[in-house]
């Protein structure tokens, strides 16, 4: 059957040149397949890279009338890498990739297979940015419309709630533009793709900030003391002085070339002026426990975006675990050091927490459909090794790290239902309607029947979530 579809691809083709096709056989083919997670075995019937908006809506009219099963790829970073399925064709949109300032400075049009290094690069040159995560060979639109949690959270808010607008190919191989006041543009800022394939999205802009950023590092010759010592310190700081939403924390471990390193990714974006005041605040948080290194200096966010994502492998193998908590609780912060005490010596095995506060913990529940938006600490256990000879390791390191982070949130009362979806993995033992509702709370039912309104037939099956 599947040599027939891959025939039926091949002759259909030979009447749109504009779209590149690479079957099974051609020497691109391996590289073309290659997504973030190496340990996805599924191969594609074969790929295809339309160029242009139309040539996406071309190819869903075909794969639907000739029931060809199809998954689509924008920056092929998801952690379980499911932009990959079996014998199905593999749309890769990366060529659509232009990012447009509108004329009145306040939006912009974002291709959908942009990265997100592409995309500050871009709105850079033209005087304007907006929110953004902090590894530039991640797809732009999958990481803000899952949730985008980043370096500007605390000022701009989130990812998701940057996307204003939308150009979809619907079931239908229809363009169609989705507006601030369509209902199913509320399903998008939360739950990406799975209404269609999102060739444009536009997202707001503001004026590009002057910004200190860089790392805070701190002392690991004891990973278990150094971590709960400066969380201790870190919340008697947040007892007795509001964090400015200039500033936005996220403190990460992972192995350097210099060996383990357990930093704060400093990031403060406001005025010239604010610029001595974003310095005071580094010094704070050096302060917190033996510092190493403090690296927070002028800089701009394309370089800022290129530093940090240089420390992030280009292809892994392995999966991740992921859990929301309202506090890092000291039973919390010691499971946490302790597990890091036994991070694998790899550059794939990261940890990373995220604090989610001001914009970005304002209910959104008219808006998106996107469910954590109280106050909380989002902690990110990524189980991945640089190669698959190692990927066990890692993995049976990230399991018992989550258990151990599991247990220590419960009994201290911090850990909350949500999980983020772009960190939450198949490796949990949930169900596939466990797993929507872990992700979706309750907005869940309201996700679902905007995809029953908007996809009955349920052709973007091959979507995160799925919503079978």
């Amino acid at each position: 059957m599947a040599a027939n579809q891959l025939a039926t691809v091949q002759a259909f083709l030979q009447g749109h040149p504009t779209v590149k096709f690479i079957p099974p056989s051609s020497a691109e083919f391996t590289t073309a397949r290659e997504v973030w997670n190496g340990s996805r075995p599924d191969k594609p019937l074969a790929i295809v890279q339309p160029q242009s908006s139309e040539d996406v809506a071309t190819l869903i009219k075909f794969v639907k009338s000739n029931a060809i099963p199809f998954s689509i790829r924008a920056g092929g970073h998801n952690l379980e890498g499911r932009a990959l399925v079996q014998d199905a064709l593999l749309i890769d949109i990366r060529a659509l990739n232009s990012v447009t300032v509108a004329d009145d400075r306040q939006s912009a049009r974002v291709g959908g297979g942009t990265l997100q290094g592409e995309v500050v690069k871009r709105l850079w040159s033209e005087g304007v940015a907006t929110a953004t995560g902090t590894i530039p060979h991640v797809g732009y639109f999958g990481w803000a419309s899952y949730g985008g949690y980043g370096p500007f959270s605390s000022k701009w808010g989130l990812g998701v709630d940057q996307i204003i607008g939308a150009t979809v190919v619907d079931p239908n191989g229809s363009l169609v533009k989705i507006g601030a006041n369509d209902a199913v543009l509320k399903g998008i800022r939360g739950a990406g793709g799975v209404f269609g394939v999102i060739v444009d999205v536009t997202i707001k802009v503001y004026p590009a900030p002057s910004l200190l950023a860089g790392p805070i590092i701190f002392d690991t010759s004891d990973i278990t003391k150094s971590y709960t010592d400066v969380n201790t310190a870190y919340n008697n700081l947040l007892d007795t002085e509001t964090l400015p939403p200039q500033l936005t924390l996220q403190r990460v471990t992972f192995n350097s070339p210099r060996g383990l390193a357990f930093a704060f990714l400093f990031a403060w974006s406001g005025t010239e002026d604010e610029l001595q005041e974003g310095q005071k605040w580094s010094e704070k948080i050096s302060s917190l426990g033996p510092a190493k290194m403090n690296m927070v200096k002028p800089t701009t966010i394309p370089e800022w975006i290129s530093g940090a994502g240089a420390h992030v492998p280009r292809v892994v193998y392995g999966s991740s675990r992921t859990y929301n908590v309202s506090s890092i609780t000291p039973e919390v912060a010691e499971a946490i050091g302790s597990n890091l005490a036994h991070l694998p010596a790899d550059a794939g095995a990261m940890f990373s927490l995220h604090q989610v506060r001001g914009p970005s913990a304002t209910p959104q529940v008219h808006t998106s459909v996107f469910e954590p938006r109280e106050p909380h600490f989002m902690l990110e256990i990524l189980g991945y090794s640089v190669t698959p000879e190692k990927q066990s390791d890692s993995e049976a390191w990230a399991e018992t790290f989550a258990a151990d982070v599991e247990a220590a949130a419960s009994s201290s009362g911090v850990l909350l239902p949500t999980s983020y979806v772009s960190v939450y993995s198949a490796a949990h033992s949930d169900s596939a309607n466990e797993w929507v509702k872990k992700v979706y709370g309750d907005s869940t039912d309201e996700l679902r029947a905007l995809k029953a309104t908007f996809d009955p037939e349920n052709v973007f099956k091959f979507t995160v979530p799925s919503l079978e």
